[in-house]
């Protein structure tokens, strides 16, 4: 597993329309292992990818170190489960954040009202950027999928 970025499959994102992703959104580069991961900002919302609900654990996880990087402390996933049964993963920067999602979203809860996974201390990495890719690079990102 990746210290940085916490996955070890190093081409796994962007999950959905990966080329439109790398050609269009603005990339957080994993300086360790050159995992590209969307950081872009949606002003329309005012979010960012790491935002939105997800899937599964897993999914989460890929987008969990833009988080970390974007709040500058670890964040952590946590379960939310809606009326209707259905779970969701969603990373918070913190339980307070959590309180207040629920708050808005009476309809929704989290068992735990902990973290499912998060990491023990953030660190910066050397190498990483925060950037769009040339065309150069979407290729070779691409290629090597």
């Amino acid at each position: 597993m990746c210290m940085e970025c916490y996955v070890d499959e190093n081409r796994i994102t962007p999950l959905l329309n990966p080329l439109d992703c790398l050609e269009n959104h603005t990339q957080y580069i994993c300086g360790t292992c050159g995992r590209c991961i969307c950081i872009e900002h949606e002003p329309k919302r005012g979010l960012q990818r790491w935002n939105f609900p997800f899937k599964s654990l897993e999914i989460a996880k890929l987008y969990l170190r833009t988080a970390d990087y974007s709040m500058k402390k670890p964040c952590g996933i946590y379960e939310i489960e809606s009326e209707n049964g259905r779970h969701s993963y969603k990373i918070f920067a913190n339980n307070e954040d959590l309180h207040l999602y629920l708050k808005k979203n009476i309809d929704k809860t989290c068992k735990n009202m902990n973290p499912i996974f998060i990491v023990k201390e953030y660190r910066e990495y050397a190498n990483t950027q925060i950037r769009k890719l040339t065309s150069d690079e979407i290729q070779k990102y691409m290629s090597e999928r």
